[in-house]
């Protein structure tokens, strides 16, 4: 079924590059509120499906027919304005922003205004908007980032200043894609709690990732993809089980459910 309020709606979107079918009629549809997880093994088309959100890649144009791609209810976006809707944490973001020289936190959040690695001489940055990253990195516990460099920061810490920037114009969304990458188990699981506060706040989550300890409580609903496909996608508690997993990545996969999070422990072995 069609819902007018999508966030995000994919209607048979087949991506090609090198030659071959990356994603391949691929259909799903994200309504504002309903926070999920997509998930599947590498190579699934996770990262070309956070590109062709992002608008890095295009799908296969065709003659007639709905648009392939509509995000929030439009085909045809202005990357600037889109940027300003829907706020982006990745590792790629992270390593982008580490090798900008000396660029400070602060700085950082601010660049969120005008969708780029750094502030240049034409941003004009009001008082208004310092207030705003002032107040997102407070929200993230990072005010004591906002002088400090990013290439001297931890991951952890240059992570929570990413939030903020992703949130500094106050999104309608927030895409995370492996947002916990190189990240060790304490700043990971600070990083997690996190999210819940933003999740909790009303921000749609979108979490792309391949562990599924990183599906949030929060997190209602869960996509599983495999050769650019839907493999299986509905409630987190139909979706995240022994059976559906196993069947994914093609060796028995227990799964547990504690505390909200769920793990998922590989044994090998064919199914």
């Amino acid at each position: 079924m069609r819902r007018e309020d999508a966030l995000l709606r994919i209607d048979g979107a087949t991506l090609v590059k090198g030659g071959r079918r990356i994603l391949d009629g691929l259909s799903l549809e994200v309504t504002e509120g309903q926070h999920t997880a997509i998930l599947g093994p590498n190579g699934s088309g996770k990262s070309s499906l956070i590109k062709l959100i992002t608008r890095q890649h295009y799908p296969l144009a065709r003659a007639d027919g709905p648009p392939p791609v509509t995000i929030f209810g439009r085909a045809r976006w202005d990357i600037f304005e889109l940027r300003a809707l829907l706020g982006i944490v990745s590792s790629d973001l992270h390593q982008e922003f580490t090798g900008v020289a000396r660029l400070r936190g602060e700085e950082a959040v601010l660049s969120g205004f005008f969708a780029g690695l750094g502030l240049a001489a034409h941003h004009a940055v009001t008082p208004g908007m310092q207030e705003r990253a002032q107040a997102a990195l407070a929200w993230m516990e990072a005010s004591a980032l906002a002088d400090k460099p990013l290439a001297e920061m931890s991951t952890g810490e240059a992570r929570r200043v990413l939030i903020a920037r992703a949130l500094v114009t106050d999104p309608r969304a927030l895409l995370l894609d492996e947002p916990t990458a190189g990240l060790d188990l304490v700043a990971r699981r600070r990083f997690l709690e996190t999210l819940r506060r933003v999740a909790a706040r009303g921000k749609t989550v979108i979490l792309v990732t391949h562990h599924v300890e990183e599906v949030l409580p929060e997190i209602g609903r869960v996509v599983l993809l495999r050769d650019g496909h839907v493999f299986r996608d509905g409630p987190k508690r139909d979706v995240l089980t022994t059976e559906t997993l196993s069947a994914l990545f093609g060796t028995p996969v227990h799964v547990r459910e504690q505390a909200g999070y769920f793990t998922a422990e590989a044994t090998l072995g064919v199914v």
